[in-house]
């Protein structure tokens, strides 16, 4: 544990903001695998919930969470799928 207050403080920050990254990580995971089978099953709705992933991508990428070449690729997979769909 630390002992200097700017450490301390270092450390609560850290946390918190650790916490934010991960529950931002989880939202796109989920809103990949939902635009995922959304193309799969050929939902009627299968243009909005990816218009929805692709902007959950764009946001972890402007927050440095996932590399801007892993959100190209990502952006570019599901439009290729849905392409085909």
């Amino acid at each position: 544990m630390p002992n200097i207050k700017s450490a301390k403080k270092r450390v609560k920050v850290n946390k918190s903001k650790a916490a934010e990254n991960k529950a931002t990580t989880s939202a796109l995971k989920t809103a990949i695998k939902a635009a995922n089978a959304a193309i799969e099953e050929n939902a009627a709705n299968k243009d909005e919930v990816v218009k929805a992933a692709v902007k959950k991508i764009d946001q972890a990428a402007a927050k440095n969470l996932i590399h801007k070449n892993c959100a190209a690729r990502k952006k570019s997979n599901l439009a290729t799928k849905l392409n085909k769909a």
